[in-house]
Parts: structure tokens; C-alpha cells; sequence
């Protein structure tokens, strides 16, 4: 489809031109995302998993002769067009991926919409300050630039254009990660949605544990999960191999007597951290911590940490911690008297922090 804009003829891809709805619910917030029309894939990446976080998401695919006036134009269009749609419920936010805007651009924008999110090389150019409603607008940038009231910046360190974009040869996992979470955090408490993180992970893990039911775990799960425990490197990525590993290497190879002990959670804005004590008689071959040990039936006690990441009301991956060495010589297979290890000790002392500290250095 074409249309004029100024005296510009811009054309919309069809590939983007369709807004996608929220997966988790049949209605959302609205968030229109703003790029070049280089990068549409990025773009149709991008609105999908926002979709499953339970927005309204439009595109708008930019060419590069695009002036300040002609976008503006085009940005207003989309946001009404939006606003309108069927799904869309509640505020909108706008990402821009956009390295041409400036102060003029977003004050002007700024009352059409609910808050700005941009990532750019250096914060938008133009006066000094920009007047926008405080705590309206963040910048993810490559560039350190001064302060500004009006617009909290985050700076990535030695990082350069695109490094969120997985498709880009300059992408960078860990700061893209950080950024987006730093963009999530900001959409959710200024337009929402908002979802208990710990009702969801509590329900998972009854039906891990308790119910031992594969298919009612996955159904706690976006459609392309993955588990990593980092230990012993077992888990599986994406539905069928998520699913294979449950159905046989987890849900239903765990001891009966297999009991957790909280000991602290922490909540974020899309990450729940839980710090455990996993308790267990080893009275079987437990695939996914010890896979191929025969059963010693041993008791162990082991500290352990899951960090569970959440797209939307669903998991989207959960990252394992716990110490193998203490469980090896819990079960026999170290001697601790011939490596700086230790066994039960170490979940004996995160219960009780007045045990002796430094044994293994006095000893």
C-alpha cells in the first residue's frame, strides 16, 4: 500500500502493516514500534514478543528520506490507528530504533501518547532540555550525553549501533537483555499490564512437583520455552524438546521424598529469583542432576537457585544454579578431604549463618 505524506510517497510493507494482537489476553495496552524499513524482520521479531507481554503492537517500517515533518505525520496516523483497533485497550507507548529524532519531534508528540522509549546512539538532538512530562521518556544509548530531567538515559559501554538487535553483527546478548528489561520495567509501570509472577511460578512448580503433570506444567509456558540447568548442561529448548525432557528426564524422575525449603524470593519486572534448598533421598536415577549415577540412597541437602524469566502470564525460561560438588559428596562419589569441597554443610549454614565460616582455609 502507498501513501502520501507531504510530498514524499512512502510505501507500507505489507509484511508489517498488520497490528498483532496480545497473546496472553484478548486485549492489551497499545505499543507502536519505530524503525527503518531495513529492518522489518527486526521489527516483526520484536512486536511478537511483545505481543506475548500482553501488548496492542503496531510497526512502522521508516525509508531513510523520511523528514522530521513527514514522520511526525505518519507517527500520528499510526498511533490513531491504534488507538482505534479492536485489542487495544488502556495507554500507548511508543519505541523508537532511530537515530534522526529530535527535542521539537517528541515534545510535539509527547501529549498524543503515554511514554517514549528510544535507542539510539546519542540522546535526540536539538535544545538542551526537552519538555516533556517528567518521568515520561527513556533513552538507551551508546553515546554518553548530559543529563536531562526530561529523559532518563542509560548508557551501554563500549557497545555501538544495534547492539539489540539479534540480526545485527554488532548485537550484544547481555546488553540487549539488560535494555530490554530496563524497557519493560518502564512500559509496565506506565501503561501496564501487570501480572503476578509469583501466583505463576508457584503454579508451575505444583504441577512439576506435586501434580507431576507434563502437559499442565507446558501450559504455564510460552509456546517456545527453554530450561537450562547450568550444572550438568541438561534441560530443552522449545516445546518438543521441553516437553521430551520433562516427560522423561524430570516431572517423573524425581525422588518421592523430593522436598523444597524456601529460603528468600525476589521479584522483578519480568524475572522471579528463588533461593532453595532442594532435599532428596537418592533412591533413584535422577537424569537431569545426576544422570547415569545409580542410586545410592543417600540423603542430600543442596542450596539451589532458579532464575525464572516471564514473558507476559507465561515462563519463558528458567535458569538452574546449584553446587554438584556438594551433591557428589553427599552421595559418596568425593571425598572431601581431598578437595576444597563440602557436602551438607553448606545448606546447614545458609539456615543458619552462625555456623563456623573458613574451615576449609583453617583446615
Amino acid at each position: 500500500m502507498r501513501q502520501k505524506i507531504g510530498k514524499t510517497e512512502i510505501i507500507d510493507q505489507p509484511t508489517i502493516n498488520s497490528i498483532i494482537s496480545p497473546t496472553p489476553k484478548g486485549k492489551g495496552p497499545g505499543l507502536l514500534l519505530v524503525d527503518d524499513n531495513s529492518h522489518e524482520r527486526y521489527l516483526l521479531k520484536t512486536a511478537q514478543i511483545f505481543s506475548e507481554e500482553g501488548y496492542c503492537v503496531s510497526m512502522l517500517a521508516l525509508p531513510s528520506s523520511t523528514t522530521q515533518e513527514q514522520l511526525q505525520e505518519f507517527l500520528l496516523s499510526k498511533i490513531e490507528e491504534l488507538k482505534n483497533y479492536q485489542d487495544q485497550a488502556g495507554k500507548v507507548g511508543v519505541i523508537f530504533h532511530i537515530n534522526s529524532l529530535t527535542s521539537e519531534l517528541l515534545e510535539s508528540l509527547g501529549k498524543f501518547y503515554d511514554c517514549t522509549i528510544i535507542y539510539c546512539q546519542s540522546a535526540p538532538v536539538g535544545r538542551d532540555s526537552l519538555d516533556l512530562k517528567p518521568d515520561s521518556a527513556i533513552c538507551h544509548q551508546t553515546t554518553e550525553s548530559k543529563d536531562n530531567s526530561s529523559l532518563t538515559s542509560f548508557f551501554y559501554a563500549d557497545q555501538t549501533t544495534r547492539f539489540f538487535d539479534s540480526n545485527s553483527d554488532n548485537f550484544d546478548k547481555p546488553s540487549a537483555s539488560i535494555a530490554y528489561s530496563r524497557t519493560l520495567g518502564f512500559l509496565k509501570r506506565k501503561i501496564g499490564p501487570i501480572y503476578d509472577l509469583q501466583e505463576l511460578w508457584e503454579q508451575h512448580t505444583m504441577f512439576e512437583f506435586s501434580d507431576r503433570d507434563v502437559d499442565k506444567t507446558m501450559e504455564t509456558m510460552v509456546s517456545e520455552p527453554y530450561v537450562n540447568h547450568i550444572p550438568t548442561m541438561t534441560g530443552g529448548v522449545g516445546y518438543e524438546g521441553l516437553h521430551h525432557f520433562y516427560t522423561n528426564h524430570f516431572v517423573n524422575s524425581n525422588p518421592p521424598d523430593t522436598k523444597l525449603i524456601p529460603v528468600s524470593r525476589t521479584v522483578g519486572v519480568d524475572r522471579l529469583v528463588d533461593e532453595m534448598i532442594f532435599c532428596f533421598t537418592h533412591t533413584c536415577e535422577i537424569p537431569w542432576m545426576l544422570p547415569h549415577v545409580e542410586p545410592t540412597n543417600r540423603y542430600v541437602e543442596v542450596p539451589l537457585v532458579a532464575i525464572v524469566n516471564f514473558r507476559g502470564n507465561k515462563l519463558y525460561h528458567e535458569h538452574i544454579y546449584w553446587d554438584q560438588a556438594s551433591v557428589l559428596v553427599q552421595i559418596g562419589k568425593i571425598d572431601p578431604a581431598l578437595l576444597p569441597v563440602v557436602g551438607i554443610d553448606s545448606a546447614r549454614k545458609l539456615l543458619n549463618e552462625t555456623l563456623p565460616s573458613n574451615e576449609l582455609i583453617n583446615k
